[in-house]
Protein backbone atom coordinates (compact mmCIF):
# COMPACT_ATOMS: atom_id res chain seq x y z
CA UNK A 1 0.00 0.00 0.00
CA UNK A 2 1.27 3.50 -0.96
CA UNK A 3 1.88 5.67 1.66
CA UNK A 4 -0.66 9.01 2.36
CA UNK A 5 0.96 12.08 0.59
CA UNK A 6 1.51 14.60 3.64
CA UNK A 7 0.04 17.80 3.58
CA UNK A 8 2.32 21.29 3.24
CA UNK A 9 1.57 21.59 7.25
CA UNK A 10 2.47 18.53 7.88
CA UNK A 11 5.74 18.74 5.94
CA UNK A 12 6.65 22.09 7.31
CA UNK A 13 5.69 20.89 10.84
CA UNK A 14 7.79 18.50 10.48
CA UNK A 15 10.48 20.18 9.27
CA UNK A 16 10.44 22.83 11.96
CA UNK A 17 11.17 19.66 14.34
CA UNK A 18 14.01 18.98 12.74
CA UNK A 19 15.62 21.98 13.31
CA UNK A 20 14.73 22.67 16.83
CA UNK A 21 16.60 18.81 17.37
CA UNK A 22 19.45 20.48 15.24
CA UNK A 23 19.72 23.71 17.21
CA UNK A 24 19.27 21.55 20.78
CA UNK A 25 22.62 19.90 19.66
CA UNK A 26 22.30 16.92 21.72
CA UNK A 27 21.95 14.54 18.96
CA UNK A 28 24.89 12.45 17.56
CA UNK A 29 26.38 13.86 14.20
CA UNK A 30 25.35 10.37 12.35
CA UNK A 31 21.73 11.20 13.73
CA UNK A 32 21.97 15.13 12.87
CA UNK A 33 23.12 14.15 9.84
CA UNK A 34 20.20 11.96 8.70
CA UNK A 35 18.09 14.35 10.42
CA UNK A 36 20.09 17.24 7.93
CA UNK A 37 19.25 15.52 4.63
CA UNK A 38 15.63 14.50 5.36
CA UNK A 39 15.09 18.46 6.56
CA UNK A 40 16.85 19.63 3.10
CA UNK A 41 14.59 17.29 1.51
CA UNK A 42 11.57 18.77 3.02
CA UNK A 43 12.85 22.47 2.57
CA UNK A 44 12.70 21.62 -1.20
CA UNK A 45 9.28 19.84 -1.09
CA UNK A 46 8.01 22.91 0.77
CA UNK A 47 9.50 25.53 -1.50
CA UNK A 48 8.28 23.80 -4.66
CA UNK A 49 4.37 23.44 -3.20
CA UNK A 50 4.41 27.48 -2.48
CA UNK A 51 5.79 28.06 -6.29
CA UNK A 52 2.78 25.81 -7.36
CA UNK A 53 0.56 27.76 -5.24
CA UNK A 54 1.81 31.18 -6.57
CA UNK A 55 1.14 30.03 -10.12
CA UNK A 56 -1.95 29.08 -9.34
CA UNK A 57 -2.84 32.35 -7.90
CA UNK A 58 -1.39 34.47 -10.91
CA UNK A 59 -3.30 32.40 -13.35
CA UNK A 60 -6.50 33.13 -11.14
CA UNK A 61 -6.11 37.16 -10.66
CA UNK A 62 -7.80 38.98 -13.88
CA UNK A 63 -8.08 43.02 -14.62
CA UNK A 64 -10.92 44.47 -14.60
CA UNK A 65 -11.90 44.01 -17.96
CA UNK A 66 -11.23 40.36 -17.35
CA UNK A 67 -7.73 39.11 -19.22
CA UNK A 68 -5.42 37.82 -16.96
CA UNK A 69 -3.05 40.02 -15.37
CA UNK A 70 -0.41 38.76 -13.58
CA UNK A 71 -0.34 40.84 -10.69
CA UNK A 72 2.97 40.55 -7.59
CA UNK A 73 2.06 38.62 -4.58
CA UNK A 74 1.06 40.50 -1.17
CA UNK A 75 5.23 40.89 0.29
CA UNK A 76 7.34 40.35 -2.41
CA UNK A 77 9.90 42.51 -2.49
CA UNK A 78 10.87 43.37 -7.11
Amino acid sequence: MAAKKKTFEEDLARLEEIVSQLERGEIALDDSMTLFEEGTKLAAACGKRLDQAEQSVVRLMKSADGSPEELPMEGTAE
